[in-house]
């Protein structure tokens, strides 16, 4: 049965989740297997050697290509890695030496390195603006930009980024818009609809969604850019186990539901720190203050589940709030079932420290999980107050 016509929650539980043809099971098995019986040599049932494909990597990229609004048998499709990173770099590698990237000042601070410290080696050109800023974009564009690199809400400071807008720009020097989805996820943002060539995610974050896997994702509706990152894919051998692809893809079945209940929980703590004093700055898309809130409402379902603030204290302040959370742990990244918080500054963003990218050090993020709401405001009560 296809899903195309389907709604996203449908599609989340049925696409790639056929019930196995050999036993009738519901859930797809787990094919934990490095290789496959060929009838004869050269002649195979699709499958040959895992790194080069695996069914549950197949289930996994089929979902991941219809939740980004990538139709089946259409041009482009979904590439799934061991992480994000492996993403993000299989993407840059499809550029040469010498292009150019306008990139997100207000970006992870991975992708900032892998572009700083790996590839400007190689001879790739960059250039770090405010985004939120579409002018900021229009001055930076060169005749060697080749692609323009998106994140919106920005991490950590939960910007947004006109993505219509940007992308309109990236197409008129011939240049690729790429968006980095991972906070937004398909189901509150759907890049590619607005006019995006391609999206990668850290699936690690929400997409997994329970902090038990490590793996990323490029999904593109460009059929060249699609075919040069399936090459690097099976050439580099960036690719995620069976099993870590039956981990994520039992996460998006559940990503409609547990969304929800982050954007809920995300309002609820954000409109709590915006209303007390010892608070200097709450960020949030969903609070009417947030200078992107009318622009997020637009492009995008709901707010995400990510609030990033400053305390009025200082770092001193902010030091002594992670580390007396009790419902909130203090761990790098976002996106589990569980709420965390951190300082970007020294752990996530540490490696943009001295850069045009650095990150205030007093700056809080957290990522809010689905706990109850009136839990995770007592706790961060209890640690403001501490």
């Amino acid at each position: 049965m296809s899903f195309e016509d389907s709604h996203f929650e449908t599609k989340a539980v049925h696409v790639g989740s056929a019930p196995d043809p050999a036993t009738g099971a519901v859930i797809p098995p787990i094919y934990q297997t490095s290789t496959f019986a060929q009838e004869s040599p050269g002649r195979n049932r699709g499958y040959e050697y895992a790194r080069t494909r695996n069914p549950s990597r197949t289930a996994l990229e089929e979902c991941m290509a219809a939740l980004e609004g990538v139709a089946s048998g259409g041009p482009g499709g979904a590439l799934c890695f061991s992480s994000g990173m492996a993403a993000t770099s299989t993407v840059l590698q499809t550029l040469s030496p010498g292009d150019h990237v306008v990139l997100s000042l207000d970006v992870y601070g991975g992708t900032h390195r892998v572009i700083a410290k790996v590839f400007a080696q190689w001879g790739l050109d960059y250039t770090a603006v405010d985004m939120t800023a579409v002018d900021a974009v229009k001055q930076a564009l060169r005749e060697r930009t080749r692609m323009v690199w998106v994140e919106t809400p920005t991490n950590p400071l939960l910007g947004i980024v006109d993505i219509a807008a940007v992308a309109e720009l990236a197409h008129s020097v011939g240049a690729l818009c790429v968006v980095d989805n991972t906070f937004a996820t398909p189901y509150l943002q759907q890049p590619i609809e607005l006019g995006a060539d391609a999206v990668v995610h850290s699936t690690t974050k929400y997409l997994g969604g329970h902090s038990d896997v490590v793996g990323g994702a490029l999904v593109t509706c460009s059929e060249d850019l699609h075919e040069r990152a399936k090459f690097l894919q099976n050439a580099v051998g960036a690719v995620p186990g069976p099993f870590d692809c039956w981990l994520t893809l039992r996460g998006l079945k559940t990503l409609p539901l547990r969304m929800h209940a982050h954007c809920h929980n995300a309002l609820r703590v954000a409109s709590f720190l915006e209303g007390r004093d010892d608070v200097a700055e709450v960020r949030y898309p969903g609070l009417s203050s947030h200078p992107g809130h009318e622009l997020a409402a637009r492009q995008m379902l709901g707010f995400g589940g990510m609030v990033s603030f400053r305390p009025s204290g200082g770092l001193d302040a902010a030091q002594r709030i992670v580390e007396s959370t009790r419902v909130f742990t203090l761990a790098e990244s976002l996106g589990g079932i569980e709420s965390l918080i951190e300082l970007p500054g020294v752990m996530t963003h540490a490696s943009v420290a001295g850069t045009e990218a650095e990150v205030l050090p007093d700056l809080v993020r957290l990522s809010v999980g689905i706990e109850h709401a009136d839990d995770l405001i007592a706790d961060l009560e209890r640690a403001l107050g501490a």
